[in-house]
């Protein structure tokens, strides 16, 4: 199986892409976990957010196999469904059963464009917290390696 995360923002501080790196080296062989990095649209004083954000967006679809098609497309949404960790295993498992491939879309600053979300099957909330986009990566990269952990009893998650 295939998960793709596709995020907005390039250029990522050492510590987010070290981050990134420990967890997806750890992932098992089963599970290819691939990151597309998408430039953040420009911002400055006087820039209209909805037109970033849409920007943003087209790019993402754009990067989504066949308009969502051949990809189950789920969106990290501050008011998407929480899991606990258990219950993300128990996703994974199903979605390493269903035979389709995933990609995760984590938005920029201001969240994800409204298209985006729309084309999501779900939407998946890692906590209520706001939480700064860089982190979101190392965040849900370590969570799909404890998911791992748990469906193949490793101690890892104890």
């Amino acid at each position: 199986m295939r998960i793709r995360i596709i995020a907005v923002g390039t250029k990522m501080p050492d510590w987010v892409e070290q981050g990134y790196a420990e967890y997806a080296k750890r992932m098992p062989r089963d599970v290819t976990v691939e990151m597309l990095e998408l430039p953040l649209a420009q911002r400055g004083k006087n820039t209209d957010i909805a037109t970033a954000m849409a920007k943003e967006g087209e790019l993402m679809l754009a990067a989504i196999e066949k308009g969502g098609k051949g990809e189950q497309v789920i969106a990290l949404d501050v008011k998407g469904k929480p899991w606990s960790t258990e219950q993300l295993a128990e996703n994974l498992a199903g979605w390493k059963m269903s035979g389709f491939n995933y990609c995760l879309l984590i938005g920029g600053p201001d969240g994800l464009a409204p298209e985006c979300l729309a084309l999501a099957s779900v939407k998946w909330s890692l906590s209520p917290l706001t939480l700064p986009h860089p982190l979101v990566r190392i965040v849900v990269i370590e969570q799909l390696y404890r998911a791992c952990s748990i469906l193949q009893n490793h101690p890892y998650h104890k």
